[in-house]
């Protein structure tokens, strides 16, 4: 199983493909450099193999890697930062 996370700016959410199927999304609100992460969505079919934790992480590297912060209003990506202190230099305060 392959999985790709590409940001789609027009609908303002990371997406990720599992092999090339549309599997979930992670929706945001930009506000400047920090994006207010929403909502988050993994359709039933990929439910329970890791698809949710890997968009979250692909999102969180593509904003770190252009030096971006995060809002975790979304309790799916709260958790996984929880989880994975390495991402939480990435959370602003409220924008």
């Amino acid at each position: 199983m392959s999985f790709l996370v590409e940001e789609n700016t027009a609908e303002r959410r990371f997406e990720i493909l599992v092999d090339d199927a549309l599997a979930g999304f992670a929706a945001y609100a930009p506000r400047g450099e920090t994006l207010v992460f929403t909502h988050t969505e993994v359709d039933d079919r990929f439910q329970g193999q890791g698809v949710g934790a890997a968009l979250v992480r692909g999102a969180l590297d593509q904003v770190r890697a252009r030096g971006g912060r995060v809002v975790p209003q979304c309790t799916f990506v709260a958790s996984f930062i929880e989880r994975h202190p390495e991402y939480a230099d990435l959370v602003a305060g409220e924008p």
